[in-house]
């Protein structure tokens, strides 16, 4: 069966709605922080080489960039098809290719004729490297978008804060350029202490931030669910993290060849003001809002849990205990079910205790822009359990009035 035909499959066979696999992407630098229900033996299931699965990429259509080790699907999500008795795949990347408006909605794929975001958990025993991602200005340099992202901090997936749970952004307020400056020249010299000119922040379990593109940040140890635009654009400014050296290579990384070694670049890839702002909290935290009014949420809750972007959003739904709803939005999206089971449309779904490298999971889902229009009806049948889940959607969401 050809690609054309796998997907339009897919679609029908789930009413508008087609089921993805797990896609697991390790990072070298990183220590798992095992919350993200895969087995304890297949952290490492790539190899010590390639480093632990502190990540699970979610509604993805952006390969990773993990470096020569790299593997062809890296960080692609794909869509499961009951073709018979046989179990297919095919890239979401594929499937969208092929099923253009009909699966993403004809504004998404008229302006960006791709999905032009995705979502993980990132999950991390200690803390990253204060870093930035690039602004579309410098990122389209290396033939690359700018990158903004977004903080959730789910509390089913945060049963322990890890090593570190608190996240530096940006610098304090009264930081000079020559400041910084001083810690990039010293990067080869061990422990570059960029973090003493920034500020910490504890995370908090149900909470969230807004990171724009170019904003240095060291993201902590909670587990974390991110949305953010289809890139993997970044920089690491601070070479030491706990007792870990950052390569300098990691220092240049997204840097175009002619600018390599200029530190001045490094600086100028910073959006200076977002980062010395002292109004930081009132600007970038989140925490959950009301997604519709009081009144139409019979049987349910829904809050966003990210909305200061135009280039993506997210919402958590929670089904209460014997409840069947039906869920319109105005935009395709992925989900990930956190919490309990039921149906999603005609899609038996359930949250996996413990996931295998390579296994099938029934919590992760997109929901064509059709589906998403006409109403997805999801029943929670458990008397005890709520069934909660995050739906991430693209750019412009018209349900999304931004702050």
């Amino acid at each position: 069966m050809n690609t054309k035909s796998l997907a339009s499959l897919a679609l029908e066979q789930g009413q508008g709605i087609v089921r993805l696999a797990p896609t697991w992407v390790p990072r070298s630098f990183c220590i798992p922080g095992r919350r993200i229900k895969l087995h304890p033996d297949d952290y490492y299931a790539l190899g010590g080489i390639r480093g632990g699965l502190d990540e699970r990429w979610l509604s993805s259509t952006t390969p990773a960039d993990n470096g020569p080790l790299t593997s062809p699907d890296e960080g692609l999500s794909f869509v499961v098809i009951q073709d018979g008795s046989r179990t297919e795949k095919l890239l979401l990347r594929d499937a969208v290719a092929e099923l253009k408006s009909e699966l993403i909605g004809q504004r998404l794929w008229s302006d960006y004729g791709m999905w032009p975001m995705y979502s993980k958990f990132f999950d991390n025993k200690g803390a990253l490297p204060h870093h930035v991602h690039h602004r579309d200005e410098h990122a389209k340099l290396v033939g690359q978008m700018g990158k903004p992202e977004a903080y959730f901090f789910p509390p089913q997936l945060n049963n322990y804060g890890a090593d570190f749970p608190y996240t530096f952004f940006g610098f304090e307020p009264g930081t000079t350029k020559d400041q910084v400056m001083e810690t990039l020249r010293n990067f080869k010299k061990g422990d570059n202490k960029i973090t003493n000119l920034s500020r910490a922040y504890r995370l908090e379990p149900g909470t969230g931030w807004d990171v724009p593109p170019g904003i240095l940040h060291a993201p902590g140890s909670l587990c974390t669910y991110e949305p953010q635009r289809s890139s993997d654009v970044y920089a690491m400014y601070q070479s030491l993290v706990g007792n870990q050296i950052v390569p300098e290579e990691l220092l240049w990384k997204d840097c175009p060849a002619d600018r390599k070694g200029d530190y001045d670049y490094l600086i100028e890839v910073l959006d200076w003001e977002a980062n010395v702002d002292p109004n930081f909290v009132d600007n970038h935290f989140m925490a959950p809002k009301p997604a519709r009014p009081e009144e139409e949420m019979s049987g349910f809750r829904e809050n966003w849990v990210c909305y200061r972007s135009e280039a993506y959003s997210a919402k958590e739904l929670t089904v209460f205990p014997g409840q069947k709803v039906t869920i319109k939005d105005s935009a395709a999206y992925g989900m990930i079910l956190l919490q309990g089971h039921g149906k999603l449309g005609r899609w038996d779904i359930d949250t996996p205790s413990l996931i295998r490298f390579g296994q099938l999971t029934s919590d992760e889902f997109f929901v064509g822009a059709h589906a998403a229009a006409a109403g997805v009806l999801i029943e929670n049948p458990s008397t005890t359990d709520p069934l909660v889940m995050l739906k991430h959607f693209g750019p412009r969401n018209p349900d999304l009035a931004l702050d």
